[in-house]
């Protein structure tokens, strides 16, 4: 970061430079950021990587903005990226143990709004940032959303990746601990190639139809967060009955996460990421407060419904969907159970998200 830091002041010395060039030196140090995280096991690399060189970028006062069609184009791809999480195999676990599901993502949704709850009352953090950043799970839809809502995107960010982190790293612990298979942090895989095969191009340009034709109805019939909610329906009703199969290769995933990045990290200045540092303590305190929380949901279902401790643990654990699932893959944990668990919340939590967030600013 020092270099990249360096790098900009040698060239906002040169006035011959013109933003063209800030753009590229922002985009080659995100790429390796994001590239170095992403080896290291850090969940949501490709977005928090940009995040941090956008942050960067923002105290050397170059002015960098990130249009805003930009900013809705990686909306409607994250959309469609969870649309993608939804098969027929999950669908089925769904109907089959709807029930305990339920009672398990509406328990972590529960803590989350408590947690918010009481930040709020206490005046622990400012604003509308504790009922978005406390919501347990989906840090990149409520990221987005946040922003379409009028809520402070970037310290938002901030909480919610913190507390991905502390969660992902404490997940891999306690999944060390109770079947000694896994391992302490989850494993990171290899880049995928960015040639594509010819197969692959018609359910990927089915996707991306999906997501600008999904992003315009949004906008046009102005539905909040529009741009995310209405690709992620759409597409994921088209591909859990099986009429269309969604794709997107890792480097369209990767743009979107970068995009998001930039438009939150570039977003920053000196007081707020002072006031955000002062801020570290209650949010790390909240993050544990609430991972506790789901601590004991996952208890009760293993005292009530008799589901192994595993299992339960990693269903309930609040955040990093992506991470979670490489966790219980490597351990002995129901793997279906899980997903299908933290699929569920994952909608659930989008969905409810806003109605939360207002619940608990008009009460708290």
């Amino acid at each position: 970061m020092a270099l990249l830091i360096l790098i900009m002041e040698q060239a906002m010395a040169r006035t011959s430079c013109n933003k063209a060039v800030f753009w590229l030196l922002l985009s080659a140090f995100s790429l390796f950021t994001g590239w170095a995280l992403d080896r290291a096991g850090f969940p949501a690399a490709f977005l928090v990587g940009p995040m941090l060189c956008g942050i960067v970028v923002s105290l050397t006062g170059l002015g960098l903005a990130l249009p805003r069609k930009l900013f809705l184009f990686a909306q409607s791809i994250i959309g469609c990226a969870v649309a993608n999480c939804i098969t027929v195999a999950i669908v089925a676990t769904i109907c089959k143990d709807w029930a305990v599901m339920f009672l398990i993502v509406g328990s972590s949704v529960f803590a989350g709004g408590l947690v918010g709850w009481t930040l709020m009352k206490w005046h622990a953090l400012p604003g509308t940032t504790a009922a978005w950043g406390s919501t347990p799970g989906a840090a990149s839809a409520m990221v987005a959303m946040a922003e379409e809502y009028g809520a402070d995107a970037r310290l938002i960010a901030l909480m919610q990746y913190l507390r991905v982190l502390v969660v992902v790293l404490t997940a891999a612990m306690v999944t060390h601990f109770l079947s000694g298979t896994g391992s302490l942090a989850p494993v990171s895989p290899v880049l995928p190639s960015l040639s594509l095969s010819p197969d692959v191009w018609p359910p990927l340009l089915v996707t991306l139809a999906v997501a600008i034709g999904g992003a315009f109805l949004g906008k046009w019939l102005r539905i909040p967060a529009g741009a995310m909610l209405v690709p992620m329906l759409l597409g994921a009703v088209l591909h859990a009955s099986g009429l269309t199969d969604l794709y997107l290769p890792f480097w369209v995933q990767a743009g979107a996460s970068l995009l998001l990045g930039w438009y939150v990290g570039l977003g920053f200045n000196r007081r707020l990421l002072l006031s955000a540092f002062k801020m570290l303590p209650r949010l790390l305190l909240s993050t544990v407060f609430l991972i506790g929380l789901c601590g004991i949901s996952a208890w009760l279902l293993v005292a009530i419904l008799h589901v192994d401790a595993l299992t339960a643990y990693l269903s309930t654990s609040p955040g990093g969907l992506d991470s979670v699932i490489l966790i219980a893959m490597s351990s002995q944990a129901d793997v279906p159970f899980v997903v299908a668990v933290q699929t569920l919340r994952l909608f659930v939590v989008i969905l409810s998200g806003p109605h939360i967030a207002r619940f608990i600013c008009r009460h708290a």
